[in-house]
């Protein structure tokens, strides 16, 4: 029998420390001076324990880039940075647009078993945007898909668009949109804006992402569909959002008049906010550092202000990483010759910590709402993002809240260390993670 005593540790960072007796993959009891002979301890005193986190859009780069990152490395990157479970993006080499390479990527998420992997399905075939992928396949596969995406590109054609979202209905999944209008960013590198004018950079309009997410939203809530909206980054689609969530109410009881029947379950329109846009804005492009450089690409101080507040408001529903490992020749060059991306698992919780908890807006409850449990709710994941009580998975992340830590990529578990957080120290650190009662995370280091 696997035991672990977890000793002196704050749910959610509320109350008084107790115990957490964990059995067989769950939580078997909490309560003071706990005791079992045969159970590992931990002294977790005055640490925060949440639900693991869940990332929703993350890059393995396996198959096909193994040079960046492989589902090894990410996973360990992912259980470092508390996360217990992530979603490998399609964008590999070959894409993961058939039950092939699906399968492949969650197979070998199980092997190396630190983090549950879940493959997202491309959504068209070659991410080309031209004909539909084998949705049904992919979802009836051992891998069993329910989220797809085209991330790194926009599913720019409307009808392939509802045609999706019609499929994904049927499928009890979720469409996950890259949100970019192709025809408006046409040799686009930096935000169009004041500080893309004072560098010569050829400019990203707010208006390419905030005209396809309307489009979207509209197109979901017709069809009676799931829509997940990708890296939001501007203010503008923000109230995009609002209204589109506000107006889903209305529209669902016209759509189900006109024989449209909504899906069942999870939300309609959701949408998420990475790490590095709640934080970092243009004004870090003054280097021409292509560390920074970011697709959709870092905004106004305005527009991550509003990502905040947003995020707090549950108008964007929850946090997710775009982990984006690069080689290093594909970001130690000119700035637009590089390839967008950063890296993200090991420093979210800690920018989360930076730009939400220090300021108010998010308490730890909050924190685990973003984090953990609103990604397991859209994703339809039953084992993650569960309360901390007796009899439920032990599937949960422990924080030390007063700890910092100064970022080195160097030193970060990804193959690659493309990270915009170099030399910068940040709050709060992971401390433990376990995964249905095992720890694969401890003290900044693996548990194989």
């Amino acid at each position: 029998m696997n035991k672990t005593l977890l000793r002196g540790v704050r749910l959610y960072g509320e109350g008084d420390p107790v115990d957490l007796l964990i059995s067989d993959g769950v939580i078997a009891e909490i309560g003071t001076d706990l005791a079992d002979a045969d159970a590992e301890v931990v002294d977790a005193a005055g640490q925060v324990a949440l639900p693991g986190f869940v990332d929703l859009h993350t890059h393995l780069r396996e198959p096909g880039r193994e040079d960046t990152e492989t589902i090894a490395t990410g996973s360990a990157a992912a259980a470092l940075g508390g996360y217990t479970a992530v979603f490998a993006m399609a964008n590999t080499d070959p894409v993961a647009d058939n039950a092939v390479v699906i399968e492949h990527v969650w197979r070998r998420g199980r092997e190396v078993g630190l983090v549950d992997v879940h493959p997202i399905g491309a959504v068209t075939v070659g991410l080309g945007g031209e004909k539909l992928a084998e949705l049904g396949t992919m979802a009836r596969s051992a891998a069993g898909v329910r989220v797809f995406s085209d991330d790194g590109h926009c599913v720019a054609d409307p009808l392939i668009m509802r045609r999706a979202l019609e499929y994904s209905k049927a499928l009890d999944a979720v469409i996950a949109q890259h949100a970019e209008e192709p025809r408006l960013t046409v040799g686009a590198q930096a935000h169009e804006g004041e500080q893309a004018s004072r560098l010569g950079l050829a400019g990203w309009p707010a208006a390419a992402e905030e005209s396809i997410v309307a489009r979207d939203c509209l197109l979901a809530l017709h069809v009676g569909a799931r829509l997940h909206v990708c890296h939001v980054s501007t203010a503008g689609t923000v109230e995009v959002l609002r209204w589109a969530k506000t107006r889903g109410d209305a529209i669902a009881p016209q759509a189900t008049r006109a024989g449209i029947v909504p899906q069942a379950g999870r939300p309609g329109i959701s949408a998420e906010v990475t790490p590095h846009h709640l934080l970092l804005t243009d004004e870090r492009l003054a280097s021409y550092d292509p560390v920074n450089k970011v697709n959709p690409p870092l905004r106004t101080e305005a527009d991550a202000k509003a990502l905040r507040e947003a995020l707090a408001e549950g108008v964007i529903d929850c946090v997710a990483t775009d982990h984006a490992p690069h080689a290093v020749q594909d970001k130690d060059c000119e700035w637009a010759a590089a390839r967008p991306g950063m890296l993200g698992l090991q420093t979210a919780l800690s920018v989360v910590i930076e730009t939400m908890v220090r300021p108010g807006l998010l308490d730890w409850r909050g924190v685990a709402r973003v984090m953990s449990e609103r990604p397991a709710e859209i994703a339809g994941l039953s084992d993650h993002g569960r309360p901390l009580e007796v009899g439920e998975p032990a599937t949960l992340v422990l924080i030390d809240p007063d700890a910092s830590w100064t970022v080195r990529g160097a030193a970060l578990a990804s193959v690659a260390g493309n990270t915009p957080y170099e030399g910068m120290t940040l709050p709060g650190r992971v401390m433990t993670t376990v995964l249905r009662g095992r720890i694969t995370a401890h003290d900044g280091r693996i548990r194989a």
